[in-house]
């Protein structure tokens, strides 16, 4: 047996980052399909402004749902896939979980791979934030109150966001931040990184000096890997003399987690209350 990161071979190792798979496609199609669903329903309820451009490219842009209360803080959402798949508009129902508690709630969209390599999806992410700072006081929110959260490549992005010292704070859900092991795997078929991409693309060998305070979540019915990669990063985070705090989700999968931010009175979204309060 060839060994090729830690104590994986070639098919352990893609194995260990195949949240489908581990979950079951029959149960991930239900997940998805349940978020679809409930994303056109509140889309079609919230008042919102869609598809904002934030950059020059088609996916560089996103949607704007304002909670009512002007000067509000305002929670940046990005999307999970693996940098390579899904978009925006089945996360539109996480806003569900943060408009009630009069927070602002931004649908992010990013160019997926191969079309963009990670280091140009990274850019894009840091572009959407500057681009909120400078535009929050006209669509009513805070800018000094700007909150970014994202869920599995969406949490690694998270981190990237979090590199902004004037971000006020972070939740990084099943992210991914030493991508070393997706270099190795599967995943980088789409995402064609190199050693030295994936090591400066990777948030826990580019801690930032000053940053906001960021929790970070995973469940405990993931994947070994997804749960060490959350723990890892908190330890370092924290070593870094930064602020955050880790919110374990016992007994939930990969995919099931999301709902505890798409609910008002779910554990996550009562978590970035908390997050805003301070």
């Amino acid at each position: 047996m060839s060994l090729v990161y830690g104590e994986f071979d070639q098919a352990g190792l893609d194995a260990a980052y195949n949240n489908s798979a581990h979950v079951g496609q029959v149960r991930r199609d239900a997940y998805v399909g349940g978020w679809v669903a409930r994303s056109d329903a509140l889309r079609a309820s919230l008042p919102h402004q869609r598809n904002l451009a934030y950059g020059d490219t088609p996916r560089e842009i996103l949607d704007f749902v304002p909670c009512g209360r002007p000067g509000a803080p305002t929670f940046a959402y990005i999307h999970g896939g693996y940098w390579q798949m899904n978009d925006k508009e089945s996360s539109f129902h996480v806003a569900g979980g943060v408009v009630p508690h009069g927070i602002n709630f931004v649908n992010l969209e990013y160019t997926l791979a191969p079309a963009r390599k990670m280091t140009e999806i990274c850019q894009e992410i840091r572009r959407a934030i500057d681009w909120l700072l400078a535009n929050l006081p006209r669509l009513g929110g805070d800018p000094n109150r700007l909150y970014v959260g994202g869920h599995s490549a969406g949490g690694h992005l998270t981190a990237i966001a979090m590199g902004n010292p004037r971000v006020a704070g972070g939740l990084a859900i099943s992210g991914l931040f030493d991508l070393e092991p997706i270099r190795l795997s599967y995943l980088n078929r789409a995402l064609g990184m190199d050693v030295l991409e994936a090591r400066r693309a990777s948030p826990i060998h580019a801690l930032p000096k000053q940053a906001g305070r960021l929790l970070v979540t995973v469940g405990g019915g993931e994947l070994s890997e997804l749960q060490r990669q959350s723990v890892e990063y908190y330890a370092g985070w924290r070593m870094a003399g930064l602020e955050g705090g880790f919110v374990p989700l016992p007994g939930h999968d990969h995919f099931s987690l999301i709902d505890e931010l798409a609910r008002p009175e779910g554990t996550l979204s009562r978590a970035l209350v908390r997050l805003v309060a301070r």
